[in-house]
């Protein structure tokens, strides 16, 4: 932090200089030049590392003055201004005594005089070699076990910096280990070394390396002071018991013992270990393994003696002397059927006295060399054999024996709570309840193998399948008993097929003669029965026909059609597959009742006669009326009300036909002009007045007896005076009124 002070008080004294220097030189009017600038290093470019070095800074610089003006000279390393000074004289100098590598770098000078300026190219300077380093230990006498810590350091020079210590063992110099780190902030290094076994006299080398540039420079190796290790404990030793020939049954000893220096705290842990299976040990400086001898005995023996980071290890071979061979179980067969015999035998090779043993799964079955039995599925098991001659007892190998039971005839059967509907998954089980698992279980459809299954228990082997139509199911069983596979009955299992495509058809015609037959027939493509049939007409939310058939159509008829019978039908159907979905529906179809040809003659030939009787009647009514109309000359005289003939005809005041055509009447049968009796046609008054009388009169469409409402319009015309006043009425009535 004083340093940054230092250099940033020069830089700011360089910089009042100039300004100073400017200000002075403003007043006058001397010209001047910087004719060139060079840099000299001493004693070169390349330095021996502790050498001194110096940096110089030559400056040219032509005026008109006869004073030399004074100018700043700058010193750069790596771009980076590291001194600057103000002076009058042409070379200045900047010393570095006992360059280190962190001196190396890119260096070069600027000189600065009033506002002109100018800057050396860089000149590479490289200080070669790195000090030799310093290394210290913490202890120069050490226990196995124990740490020695190594400090390893370059004070000269400047982190970062990378070191390698190595630990040699003094008489072999063997490097036995290398440690190697980088130090980023500290001119130094510590690490820790552990003292292994076989550790005797170390002695510790450290080397520093720094990189420069691109350049690494190396130290020499420095070594430390010698470091003494004494042990811990000895190496185990074996104690066999007894010593020479060991024969099988005589008491067997093995113990490993260790000596301890006095300068330990706590006995280490001593394991005996035959091939890898430890079979003692101890904490108490001593592991003891004691048995009765046997061959299997015989092997390679190794101590092991472990404390901390130190493991000492020792082996010894032992060997055992055989008093007779190991036992052989023999056996007539090692797979047999329930109900055959089972011989097993003990030998010994030599056939020397013993006394034999057969055992079960550890329980004892026999007592004697030989073992015979009729076979149960009970006897399934692992047997073997003890052979014991004296103390010695030796155990055969092991034998497995299986006792088949036969299969009883497996059982097929399914879910029969339930009918097996087309389409779904039914689950067929096989299960033979006697005999000895594991058992394989085949399926055959239709007598082929449709799935096979192992099952390692007598539970039911279950199979499943997709069933589209009614299908024979057998089962074919095996187990590892002698005889052959064994065959199930035969199961049978029906599949109902939900209804299918529902149809609705109109035996021969869709049109039906009035009286001839109608007949309907449902019908469904696919269904199993019994089927569930119904018919309905038009819009009707209930059937008007239901039957229940086993058979995929059902036919309704009516014997004689009518009327009553057209219209729209259509037809469901279901069965007891069809359960809970939709019922299916037929198409519509269009019944059309017409009359026959000899009905539509008979109709039409009445409808004449009616007419032909009407138009006869009406013109008898025509004639009646005209013959009383002549008969009436005198009535339609009176002064008064408009009068009706006994017809209900309307009279006429002009029989001619433009008196008609002015009330807008024509000539017609229906109406008829009535002449006053005064004949003589004089003329008339132009004054005319009307009344407007309503009468009651039938409706053209309802029978005679039924009256309606018609206007009467009466015309009545005045004379001249002295001639009497006519009247004339006409009355708008239907054809039959009254």
């Amino acid at each position: 932090m004083q340093s940054q002070w230092l250099q940033g008080g020069k830089m700011w004294l360089g910089i009042l200089l100039i300004l100073l220097l400017c200000s002075s030189l403003e007043g006058q009017e001397n010209s001047f030049t910087i004719n060139s600038i060079r840099m000299n290093i001493l004693p070169g470019s390349k330095v021996p590392n502790g050498w001194n070095m110096t940096l110089q800074c030559i400056v040219d610089v032509s005026t008109t003055s006869q004073v030399t003006p004074r100018h700043l000279v700058l010193f750069y390393k790596d771009d980076v201004m590291f001194h600057n000074v103000s002076s009058m004289e042409n070379t200045e100098s900047f010393f570095i005594p006992q360059a280190r590598v962190y001196d190396s770098g890119k260096y070069k000078c600027t000189v600065v005089l009033n506002s002109k300026e100018k800057t050396t190219p860089e000149y590479e300077v490289s200080v070669k070699g790195v000090p030799r380093p310093t290394v210290t230990l913490d202890k120069k006498e050490v226990i196995e076990g124990e740490v020695v810590t190594v400090n390893c350091s370059v004070p000269e020079e400047k982190a970062p910096i990378y070191f390698k210590i190595e630990k040699l063992e003094l008489s072999t110099k063997k490097v036995k280990q290398t440690r190697e780190k980088n130090s980023r902030n500290k001119n130094f290094m510590t690490m820790e070394f552990p003292i292994e076994e076989r550790d005797f006299v170390l002695v510790f080398h450290c080397q520093a390396m720094i990189v420069s540039g691109f350049q690494v420079e190396v130290s020499e190796s420095a070594k430390s002071d010698l470091v003494t290790v004494r042990e811990s404990f000895s190496i185990p030793k074996f104690h066999i018991s007894p010593m020479g020939m060991i024969t099988e049954g005589d008491d067997l000893h093995i113990k490993c013992t260790i000596q301890m220096t006095h300068l330990s705290q706590t006995f280490p842990e001593i394991i005996i270990q035959k091939d890898k299976a430890i079979v003692a040990h101890s904490k108490h400086g001593e592991a003891v393994y004691s048995v009765m001898a046997l061959v299997e005995h015989s092997g390679n023996y190794t101590c092991k003696v472990e404390s901390s980071r130190i493991s000492k290890v020792n082996s010894i071979m032992v060997n055992i002397t055989e008093l007779f061979s190991k036992p052989n179980l023999e056996f007539s067969s090692t797979r047999l059927d329930q109900g055959e015999n089972l011989n097993l035998w003990c030998t010994i090779p030599g056939a020397p006295p013993a006394n034999f043993t057969t055992q079960k799964g550890g329980v004892t079955v026999t007592q004697a060399q030989n073992f015979t039995k009729i076979a149960s599925q009970l006897d399934s098991g692992t047997y073997t054999c003890t052979a014991a001659v004296g103390n010695v007892l030796k155990e055969s190998n092991a034998v497995q024996i299986a006792v088949c039971e036969m299969l009883s005839q497996p059982r097929i059967f399914h879910d029969t709570r339930s009918e097996v509907i087309k389409g779904q998954t039914i689950e067929i089980s096989c299960q033979s309840i006697n005999g000895t698992p594991p058992i394989t279980y085949h399926l055959l459809k239709e007598e082929k193998i449709l799935k096979s299954y192992n099952k390692s228990s007598n539970s039911p082997a279950i199979f499943k399948d997709n069933l589209t139509n009614d299908v024979k199911y057998q089962c074919r069983a095996d187990n590892c008993h002698s005889t052959s596979e064994i065959l199930s009955e035969v199961l049978l299992v029906k599949v109902i097929a939900p209804v299918d495509e529902v149809q609705l058809f109109v035996l021969e015609k869709e049109e039906v003669e009035s009286g001839k037959q109608v007949v309907l027939r449902c019908t469904v493509k696919e269904g199993s029965g019994p089927i569930s049939y119904s018919f309905y007409r038009g819009i009707e939310g209930k059937p008007f026909y239901q039957n229940t058939l086993n058979s995929t159509e059902a036919i309704w008829y009516k014997t004689e059609a009518s009327k009553e019978e057209e219209g729209h039908y259509y037809c469901k159907a279901s069965n007891r597959a069809n359960l809970g979905k939709s019922i299916p529906q037929s198409n519509i179809v269009t019944v059309r009742v017409f009359l026959p040809p000899w009905k539509k003659g008979l109709i039409a030939v009445v409808v004449i006669g009616v007419i032909i009787a009407i138009s006869i009647l009406g013109v008898r009514c025509y004639f009646l009326r005209k013959a009383k109309a002549k008969q009436m000359p005198v009535e339609m005289s009176r002064p008064a009300a408009p009068l009706l003939n006994s017809n209900n005809e309307k009279p006429s005041s002009d029989p001619s036909p433009e008196a008609n055509s002015h009330y807008g009447y024509s000539e017609d049968v229906g109406n008829h002009a009535m002449k006053p009796i005064n004949k003589n046609k004089e003329p008339l008054n132009s004054n005319v007045e009307y009344t407007e009388v309503e009468v009651s009169s039938p409706e053209p469409h309802q029978a005679l007896e039924t009256k309606g409402t018609e206007t009467v319009y009466s015309e009545i015309r005045k004379a001249d005076p002295g001639f009497m006043e006519n009247r004339y009425s006409r009355t708008e009535s239907s054809l039959d009124g009254t």
